[in-house]
């Protein structure tokens, strides 16, 4: 299966773009075709999408189409479900679509629900228990940022009488202020790494383990649990209850895997049964729907199409919901640790950009720091806007003047506003001084900004596991077009052996053989 610039298809659209693609403006779109709006929105499990403020006709998305053909698309697809090894660099399969399958309907079927089963089952015991009221979650990566983004947007689904708290950062600051504020006899550790080895994890479960033991607390194997593989080493850190996954569990992917315990232990056995059936829902539809309507499928075009181009190099993520406020960061590394490759799977540089830059923060929060680059800067940065029909709140007009500036930004990136109208307005009163055509021009935009919108009727488990899984296909999408594996992640490996070598050379003050920078700064920092 040919890489996408190694296809007719793709020269094709290059064509369609230079004649027509390239200039093609939103206004006009809209007022030739009085169907517009009906022929780019469409209907996924749990999620309405309207994609007709993207830069495409009709015409565009014929030609993504048979790129995503001759690409074999639907082919790679098919072998992620079947359990072939698609990760070709680790020669492992990517299942964590197995992970969310019916009883009796995935690969490893009777491993994966025997596990979830036996997490469950200890998730309800715990909640149960009135004597732990907080539980704090170790881990990094994969194993802190779905659990960090899952918690707070279900907090209306939460148990009242736990708190969930989150430890990432090796950094002492990040978990000084969580320990301050517990009791050791109230609280549970869960320790999540894979290997039990990882180093910031590690660490900062030691020092959860001395805080425990220093302030009172003897019985380890009740307050602390584990998500490892490595059950040796979790026993002999005092842990004795553990629960595992699999090496076909990416940590990017690992939520619905017992890294979700604290999920289960924040929203019960029901709602996180939910979230996983959300997240199924949207794996057939991937999986099943035609080309032409298939959500993922789509997105992930839309996003070759931008990066490759028009040379798009970033995409904002603006929920317009408080509880989606880590959806942005989840996004960065399931997006960015995914495809933020130069070389393709045989190892050929790539003559093209792949991940864009994936940023954003909750609306309306946003509006007052960033979208005025978003408006009016030099770089278009296209914009998902994430839209939540029904509040869990009892406030109805926040809720209203939510959704109202959700849809006015999406307007106003769109129609812009020109100099002449900007001219004929009145013009604020400190501005006098100011030549008037020097002012219209300040406050005119240019307009023809790309969003797509998505609406969830309600942020439930279910709406959110397809919300997930539908950013998980489309990530898959980009990159099997772009022919690389998106499921590993060397770069971040030469970062962690360089600082494995400095870490006893800030105690010993050795410089040698380092460069005149890395030495420099070693001395500086010394204890």
């Amino acid at each position: 299966m040919p890489r996408c610039d190694r296809t007719k298809a793709w020269g094709a659209l290059k064509g369609h773009f230079e004649a027509h693609g390239r200039d093609l403006d939103l206004r006009e779109a809209f007022a030739r075709d009085a169907g517009r709006w009906a022929a780019f929105t469409l209907e996924a499990p749990e999620i309405f999408a309207d994609l007709s403020k993207n830069l495409v006709d009709g015409a565009t998305l014929r030609f993504l189409l048979d790129l995503a053909r001759e690409c074999g698309v639907e082919a790679r697809r098919d072998a992620m479900f079947a359990g072939e090894a698609v990760n070709l660099t680790e020669g492992r399969a990517v299942l964590h679509t197995a992970l969310r399958a019916p009883r009796g309907q995935g690969p490893f079927s009777d491993e994966v629900h025997g596990v979830l089963d036996a997490m469950l089952a200890y998730a309800e015991r715990v909640r149960a228990d009135d004597a732990i009221t907080d539980i704090v979650n170790i881990g990094i990566g994969g194993s802190d940022l779905g659990p960090q983004m899952v918690v707070p947007a279900l907090d209306a689904f939460c148990h009242p009488g736990k708190r969930l708290h989150f430890v990432s950062n090796v950094d002492g600051h990040d978990i000084a202020p969580v320990l301050r504020r517990l009791e050791p006899k109230h609280t549970l550790f869960i320790v999540a790494s894979k290997t039990f080895t990882t180093q910031e994890t590690m660490a900062n479960a030691g020092v959860a383990r001395d805080w425990f033991l220093t302030g009172g607390g003897s019985d380890i194997a009740r307050h602390f649990a584990a998500t490892t593989t490595n059950v040796a080493a979790a026993a002999a850190f005092g842990i004795r209850t553990t629960f595992g996954f699999w090496d076909w569990v990416g940590g990017r992917y690992s939520l619905w895997s017992a890294i979700g315990l604290p999920i289960a232990l924040a929203i019960g056995e029901a709602n996180f049964r939910d979230l996983l059936a959300g997240a199924h829902a949207m794996d057939r539809h991937f999986a099943t729907a035609p080309a032409a309507k298939n959500l993922p499928l789509l997105l992930g075009l839309l996003d070759v199409w931008y990066r490759n181009f028009h040379g798009f190099t970033s995409r904002s993520v603006a929920p317009y919901h408080q509880g989606l406020k880590r959806l942005p960061a989840y996004l960065q590394q399931l997006e960015m640790e995914s495809n933020g490759k130069r070389v393709d799977v045989n190892g050929e540089l790539l003559p093209f950009g792949t991940s864009p830059v994936v940023w954003g923060e909750p609306g309306t929060n946003g509006q007052h720091a960033y979208f005025q680059m978003l408006h009016q800067g030099s770089d278009v940065i296209p914009v998902e806007f994430i839209a939540v029909h029904r509040p869990t709140h009892p406030y109805a007009d926040l809720q209203a003047k939510l959704l109202a500036n959700c849809l006015a930004q999406s307007q106003a990136l769109m129609l812009g506003k020109t100099a002449e109208v900007a001219r004929g307005e009145k013009a604020p009163t400190a501005s006098a001084t100011l030549d008037r055509d020097v002012l219209a021009r300040h406050r005119s935009f240019p307009g023809n900004r790309p969003s797509t919108t998505f609406v969830l009727e309600a942020l439930t488990p279910r709406a959110l596991g397809a919300l997930i899984a539908m950013y998980e296909h489309r990530v898959f999408t980009s990159g099997a077009l772009w022919d690389i594996n998106s499921f590993d992640q060397w770069g971040v490996e030469l970062g962690k052996a360089l600082a494995s070598d400095l870490l006893p050379r800030l105690a010993s003050g050795d410089s040698a053989g380092l460069d005149a920078s890395t030495a420099g700064l070693l001395a500086r920092l010394r204890p």
